[in-house]
């Protein structure tokens, strides 16, 4: 009697553990739409929900798609898209964080141009949010890193993979960029000066004309390193200075002063 008791418990247990088990099953079938789909068609709804601007969406669907289907041009491709709908997304750390897997696992394939170009235009754009809506954006007075990370960015767009599309708008960006950097360094380089730390002066504005020669900063630089000669009392110094600013700029207004 005993034992037949035990036995209908030990069944019900059982049985009760089967329909938990089917239940979980169940939800889990609930919670993932997508099971069963194709690489093809994770990818095509991860591209329309990028048309309508649910980056979220498509991350996720980005992000299935690469670990079910991790071989193949698709899985390739949907490393790139993640890095650019994380940007879209404003998640710029992991935008960064993206494409710096893609160039590490890809980087001789042809979209590492892209990973490369996107990298810079998400550290390009850094910092154009908040105030940047409502006063005008003077990159020179900010900090320079992540100007300059950019610039390298775009550097290597140019430079290695000079067939890409994206290279026309990385030298642009590079212009841009080269200007904001050296009025930087010039700015820097003033405050210095003003302060009479002329020393320190002289070498920001050395710093500036090695390493951004054409920048539209330079004839300013020049003028303020004649300055700074002066007031530490090297003419011959001084004079060499002025000299470089004559030949290449002789409108400068520097030149009237002395």
């Amino acid at each position: 009697m005993h034992t037949a008791k035990r036995g209908a418990g030990f069944a019900r247990v059982l049985a009760c553990l089967g329909l938990t088990l089917a239940l979980l099953a169940g939800c889990a079938h609930q919670r993932d739409p997508t099971a069963g789909w194709s690489a093809q068609r994770l990818y095509d709804e991860a591209k329309q929900s990028m048309e309508r601007a649910d980056f979220q969406q498509a991350i996720e669907y980005f992000e299935t798609l690469e670990a079910r289907y991790p071989f193949g041009d698709l899985a390739l491709q949907a490393q790139l898209d993640i890095a650019y709908s994380y940007y879209r997304y404003g998640e710029n750390a992991s935008a960064i964080a993206a494409a710096d897997r893609f160039i590490k696992l890809h980087p001789t394939h042809e979209g590492a141009a892209y990973a490369h170009y996107l990298r810079g235009l998400v550290r390009y754009n850094q910092g154009n949010n908040l105030l940047g809506h409502f006063f005008p954006r003077n990159m020179a007075n900010m900090d320079p890193s992540l100007l300059r990370q950019a610039f390298s960015d775009f550097q290597t767009v140019v430079r290695e993979h000079p067939q890409s599309r994206y290279v026309d708008d990385a030298r642009q960006r590079l212009v841009y960029l080269r200007n904001e950097l050296a009025q930087h360094e010039l700015n820097v380089a003033r405050f210095y000066f003003d302060r009479s730390a002329y020393a320190a002066a002289l070498n920001r504005v050395d710093y500036l004309l090695s390493h951004y020669d054409r920048a539209a900063s330079v004839p300013d630089a020049l003028a303020l390193k004649i300055d700074a000669y002066r007031a530490l009392d090297m003419p011959d110094l001084a004079e060499d200075a002025r000299r470089v600013l004559a030949r290449n700029w002789p409108e400068h207004s520097a030149l009237a002063d002395s």
